[in-house]
């Protein structure tokens, strides 16, 4: 098989539809062998049932498959995706993500063109319900907006500049080599807004010599709801970014560079702090652009501690021998 739609969803009932109706109208597929894979994280609504429903009436030449994941977290239910997946090639769409009707051509294309790339991403533009706040193009990444321009480029890892894991296409055989079974950082998990679990495949994948790309032709539309742009949820995620930073930095290093890159994550961010607070000053409690910025700053400082934290409790749960093992439950 060609190519395979992966959506990997968290009580997603409500919006799953307009997704799957928009995937039926992909063009220029007629060569293609392809399916769509949703991935449901052990949601509480009546996501199974709304795709049973589209089971039952689904006409098109293209498969529409479910399985249940009840490890909760994104990270898991990529991981389960890749596993069920038959696609050579494989491209998650989160369940409030609307990709352009010749995303599945174009994803498709670009994979086949460039046989070195491990992983790519494409245009990804905001679809506000409301307007978005003044100079919100300065965090717009945070809500995986990516508006690169019209040039293919690469990505760099080693700067942390890569695609989000909305709109990301993989290749299969890159995902099964490179990237471990049990992931580090798991996703959001209830009141836990912490990410990174998106750049954490990638970052092995490129260790191990693929290539991740900026691909243009692809166009996506990220539905953003009123909610998402609201104060407390904006700190909330850009926090959960800002303490994952150094364990994504610890991904790919060696030893004796730990202890180098937590001081400069440390001091690199103070520094930007302290230069944040003289240029807005009080702006940083009364501007919401500022206000996120500066939450990003102050919580990557905060990284390698939650780093050493984390890692504490990790250890500690593993020689208690509590450690989950993931569990995987039925599929359609």
């Amino acid at each position: 098989m060609h190519f395979t739609v992966a959506i990997p969803t968290y009580n997603g009932a409500s919006r799953l539809p307009k997704l799957l109706e928009q995937l039926r109208t992909q063009v220029n597929t007629e060569d293609l062998v392809w399916e769509i894979i949703i991935v449901d994280n052990n949601s509480k609504d009546n996501t199974a049932e709304v795709v049973r429903q589209y089971q039952a009436n689904w006409p098109e030449p293209y498969p529409l498959r479910y399985c249940l994941e009840t490890e909760q977290g994104a990270a898991f239910a990529r991981q389960r995706a890749i596993r069920e997946a038959k696609g050579e090639l494989i491209g998650f769409v989160d369940d409030d993500n609307l990709p352009d009707t010749n995303w599945v051509a174009a994803a498709y294309t670009f994979g086949k063109e460039h046989p070195k790339a491990g992983a790519y991403g494409g245009q990804i533009h905001g679809d506000f319900e409301v307007e978005p706040p003044e100079n919100f193009k300065r965090i717009k990444s945070f809500l995986a907006i990516r508006e690169r321009g019209e040039k293919l480029h690469l990505y760099e890892p080693d700067n942390l500049n890569l695609p989000p894991g909305a709109a990301l296409v993989v290749r299969k055989q890159a995902w099964c080599e490179c990237v471990p079974i049990r992931p580090t950082l798991q996703g959001r998990v209830g009141e836990k807004m912490l990410v990174g679990d998106d750049y954490e495949p990638l970052l092995y994948i490129h260790k191990a010599g693929w290539e991740i790309w900026y691909n243009p032709a692809m166009h996506t539309y990220h539905q953003i709801p009123q909610r998402r742009l609201e104060k407390d949820y904006l700190l909330s995620l850009i926090r959960g970014c800002g303490l994952t930073i150094c364990h994504l930095r610890m991904i790919n290093a060696k030893i004796w560079q730990k202890p180098i890159i937590m001081a400069r994550i440390m001091l690199g961010s103070l520094r930007r702090a302290i230069l944040h607070l003289l240029k807005y000053r009080w702006k940083v409690k009364t501007d919401l652009i500022a206000a996120c910025e500066m939450e990003f700053h102050l919580s990557s400082f905060a990284s390698p501690f939650y780093f050493i934290k984390t890692s504490l409790v990790s250890q500690f749960v593993g020689y208690t021998g509590k450690k989950k093992h993931p569990k995987n439950a039925g599929d359609v």
